[in-house]
């Protein structure tokens, strides 16, 4: 017969036996628990790569990133020192302004990138109140993953997650997670404003930057229909630039184009992000002014008469040319029946026939069509 082991030896075998039961019960949690990490973060990937617009995009980062890891706050800073995204958000009406809240556009490259320590790879670490509460607007006290965002061109931006819970972001957690998830936000960002450009490129004039006409077509019945069921006064401006052959004929075309270029720009200074400026066709732009009465919309329409009439426009080899414009006003009200085609055209023709009453009348004046269009 085999000798039986002492006590002491089975007891240590047992420890042993109970301590790889440990080991392998926590090799099995933290597998489970990188499954989910990773099913979550794959899940946020596949919701990057699906939005189709550029304002999709930058909501899924902000306000969907935020649900999605539960943080406390996000900060969204894209470098932009030539305002292309800034130009490309400005026409865009239906970005959600939770989102907007936390995006920031820099176009001080340098001084963007010198508020982060590290421009390759996601820091995680604790709160630093010196360099984080600049960043997020307010004190967490917490802990912080600040991700660059990286394109084949080079940096484009960073985003960062906040969180009042100090163990929440630690070095080293989940960085490769993280460093994957950033690049593919930035790929999806340069696709999406590659195709936002493509996209604005269809509805603009190249000479201008405004709206073009077709573009106005498609909002105008937007607009109607919006006016309509929320029973809100809506207006529209034809501005024509008063003799403007005549500039062609003394200056060149050349110098026409600087003209209508320097009008646009004065239109665009005067508006309210919500309104719509376009050029209508030849010295012809209009304007549409969501929620504005009559007596407001013929109100701005003296003032660009003024204005424009006050100050010359200079061309870029310094000479000026004196410049009047002439404005139709037409309003629709909000209530009543009819197709929102048939109400479109209909202010768009009430306007163009106030253009050439202000003409007639004289010209660098505005003129109302009637105190509202019917929509009957």
């Amino acid at each position: 017969m085999h000798p039986q082991p002492p006590a002491n030896h089975n007891l240590e075998l047992q420890r042993e036996i109970d301590t790889l039961h440990q080991r392998l019960r926590r090799l099995h949690a933290d597998a489970e628990h990188n499954q989910r990490v990773l099913a979550r973060f794959q899940t946020r990937e596949l919701e990057l790569l699906g939005a189709g617009q550029l304002t999709e995009l930058l909501d899924r980062l902000t306000r969907g990133m935020r649900q999605s890891f539960a943080v406390d706050a996000i900060r969204l800073l894209l470098l932009d020192p030539f305002l292309v995204i800034h130009e490309l958000l400005a026409g865009t009406p239906d970005m959600p302004e939770e989102a907007l809240r936390d995006i920031e556009l820099c176009t001080d490259i340098a001084a963007t990138r010198g508020r982060f320590v590290d421009l390759h790879a996601p820091w995680l670490g604790p709160w630093d109140e010196h360099r984080h509460r600049p960043l997020f607007g307010r004190r967490l006290n917490g802990s912080v993953a600040l991700l660059p965002l990286r394109q084949a061109a080079g940096l484009t931006g960073f985003l960062c997650l906040g969180s009042r819970d100090r163990n929440r972001f630690q070095p080293g957690q989940a960085t490769d997670f993280m460093a994957h998830l950033a690049g593919v936000a930035a790929v999806c960002l340069e696709n999406a404003v590659n195709r936002e450009r493509l996209r604005v490129a269809g509805i603009t004039d190249a000479l201008t930057g405004l709206y073009n006409r077709r573009h106005l077509q498609h909002r105008l019945e937007q607009e109607v229909t919006r006016a309509r069921r929320y029973r809100q006064p809506l207006s529209c401006l034809f501005v024509d630039a008063d003799h403007f052959k005549r500039i062609n004929d003394t200056h060149g075309h050349a110098a026409g184009d600087q003209v209508l270029a320097a009008l646009a720009q004065k239109l665009r200074t005067r508006l309210r992000s919500s309104d719509l400026a376009a050029r209508y066709g030849g010295e012809e732009f209009a304007l549409l002014l969501p929620q504005t009465g009559i007596r407001s919309a013929h109100r701005l329409a003296r003032d660009i008469c003024a204005a424009v009439a006050a100050a010359p426009i200079v061309l870029g080899d310094g000479e000026s040319i004196a410049l009047t414009v002439s404005v139709g006003v037409a309003a629709i009200s909000g209530s009543g029946n009819g197709s929102p085609r048939d109400l479109s055209q209909g202010l768009l023709q009430a306007a163009d026939e106030a253009v050439y009453r202000a003409k007639e009348a004289g010209r660098n004046r505005a003129m109302c069509a009637a105190p509202t269009i019917p929509d009957e």
